[in-house]
């Protein structure tokens, strides 16, 4: 098969019926049309009950093996993964909005396959549809060969635009921030009991943001501002295009693993503190793998060495900012894990010349945690606790600098 399949004959499928269907409104999920089904010895049927026809394309990446499937646009409200994962060929499915426009379906494979038929049947009558794929098995080199991301302007992310780049930070100017809301979009992060972290996390960002902004001394930039997957990279790439002096991030995970509970703060170390700190970074960094981004182009060893350098001198900085920032929460009343500080290898934290820290607010899998999670006061005190962990480090910062200076 070739490295991309776009169904550009729907456009000829809609005309039949665009007179009677009014095709600007959003494309719903059919969920008691659509699953995943193993076919004979080798293969997987795919079918997607749509309320009307929309363009779309499939391709395939590798490592691991997934089937990635874009739509302009699809609503999957009401459809459940759990209840939609039915094969054992398919070992996780990941569905939700991509970017503004367009969604994402994203299949991991546990074997190579390609697509054998895909097929998009619109009723007359009613606009109703059904994309039916079939996938059979292939071998290695010929899955390997052909899988890759195509870059469509139309399709993909855009890149940031150019920002003019801020000076040095002072005490005589605005800090700027960049807010980073965990997951969004096609990633929705943990879920439990109907929350979703994405969506907490966009709040608590909002809420946090106006905090800052009211206290008149700072300049607050979000990754996200709505309900879109931004890939770790591009995170970072925000962050340096804004000229930010700060880079938080903010999660709220769900980590079994030795019951954890209580707030946390991360910074960047190729050696994680413990456990559960390397399983975290771990399922963060495989969240971007499997919501269909394609990380081939990843830092050569020479440029690791050069970051590595520059991280030099950022990192005392941003050990005093989580510092801060977790004597802040905890002066609110936290309540904070038992061991606040923590590190390991999150790529969102690799700026290397951005003091850039990991905040985990709690965490979904703790019942206490997850009460916290909703109570917007506790939220609240939990923002004026970064807020003040901001201040004090940023004040230190200065002397710190001074110190330096003679």
């Amino acid at each position: 098969m070739s490295r991309i399949f776009i169904c550009i004959a729907l456009i000829w499928a809609l005309c039949g019926s665009a007179v009677a269907q009014d095709f600007s409104a959003l494309a719903r999920v059919q969920p008691d049309q659509s699953r995943i089904t193993d076919v004979g010895r080798t293969g997987v049927r795919v079918d997607i009950g749509l309320s009307q026809g929309v363009p779309y394309r499939i391709f395939t990446l590798q490592d691991p093996y997934r089937m990635v499937l874009d739509f302009n646009e699809v609503d999957w409200t009401g459809l459940n993964r759990t209840d939609f994962l039915q094969s054992e060929r398919v070992s996780g499915v990941q569905f939700g909005a991509y970017v503004p426009g367009w969604s994402r379906l994203v299949l991991e494979l546990g074997a190579p396959m390609a697509v054998d038929t895909a097929v998009l049947s619109v009723a007359e009558d009613s606009g109703a549809a059904l994309l039916s794929l079939n996938l059979k098995g292939t071998d290695f080199d010929t899955f390997n060969a052909t899988a890759g991301a195509p870059r469509n302007p139309g399709w993909d992310l855009p890149e940031p635009a150019d920002v003019p780049q801020a000076s040095a930070p002072s005490a005589d100017r605005p800090l700027r921030v960049m807010l980073d809301p965990g997951h969004g979009g096609i990633d929705p992060g943990a879920e439990i009991d109907g929350l979703d972290e994405k969506n907490l996390m966009l709040t608590f960002a909002r809420e946090l943001r106006e905090v800052l902004l009211r206290s008149g001394g700072y300049e607050v930039v979000l990754t996200r501002v709505d309900d879109q997957f931004v890939s770790l990279e591009r995170r970072i790439t925000l962050a340096h295009r804004a000229g930010a002096d700060l880079f938080i991030s903010l999660h709220a995970d769900s980590l079994s693993e030795g019951q954890a509970h209580g707030a946390a703060v991360y910074t960047l170390s190729a050696d994680a503190s413990d456990v559960a700190s390397s399983k975290l970074a771990e399922r963060h960094d495989r969240g971007d793998l499997i919501s269909g981004i394609d990380l081939n182009g990843a830092d050569d060893q020479v440029a690791d060495v050069l970051l590595d350098l520059a991280r030099q001198e950022t990192m005392p900085r941003t050990r005093s900012l989580a510092s801060a920032i977790a004597n802040g929460m905890a002066q609110q009343g936290g309540p904070m894990n038992r061991k606040p500080l923590r590190t390991a290898s999150f790529s969102v934290l690799k700026a290397a010349d951005i003091p850039s820290v990991l905040i985990e607010l709690g965490f979904l899998s703790s019942p206490r945690d997850r009460e916290n999670l909703k109570n917007s006061e506790w939220r609240a005190k939990m923002a004026l606790g970064i807020f003040q962990g901001i201040e004090d480090w940023r004040q230190q910062d200065v002397i710190r600098k001074s110190l330096i200076g003679q």
